[in-house]
């Protein structure tokens, strides 16, 4: 069953998936990012070129030819044919439709209070299918 971890309270979504985004590549997992909607996907993937001077993220949109061979997949689309399975990323205000395909999700929440309700409203659906749950708050020992 897949694990899913809620990361809450994040000041800038994007910044944080590029740094969780480094950390899964750096270990050689494959991930996928899920953004909210194209202005956020759009934004994600100038935020993986830009993110560090060091660090090269290597990324693809979802459907791209180099898809299957690119650790790193962004797409708004959770219907979208995806390669890995290993972790998503969900920057979204929805509960990914096909949540059940990965080994481990993370739920980025934002400090804004829509953001915050949204993904209030999913932890209690995941928890009542008996998801596994846990729950990390930034800024906070």
């Amino acid at each position: 069953m897949t694990r899913i971890d809620f990361h809450t309270n994040i000041p800038d979504k994007v910044a944080y998936a590029c740094r969780l985004a480094r950390k899964a590549f750096g270990a050689n997992h494959r991930i996928v990012v899920l953004a909210d909607d194209a202005q956020q996907l759009a934004e994600l993937n100038t935020a993986m070129w830009t993110f560090s001077t060091t660090d090269f993220l290597p990324h693809v949109l979802a459907g791209d030819v180099l898809a299957d061979h690119t650790p790193i997949i962004l797409t708004d689309n959770d219907e979208a044919e995806l390669p890995h399975t290993e972790l998503l990323v969900n920057l979204s205000r929805r509960a990914p439709s096909r949540v059940d395909r990965f080994e481990r999700m993370i739920e980025v929440i934002s400090s804004d209070e829509d953001d915050a309700a949204a993904g209030r409203k999913r932890y209690v659906a995941y928890k009542q299918q008996q998801y596994p749950l846990t729950h990390f708050v930034a800024g906070k020992s």
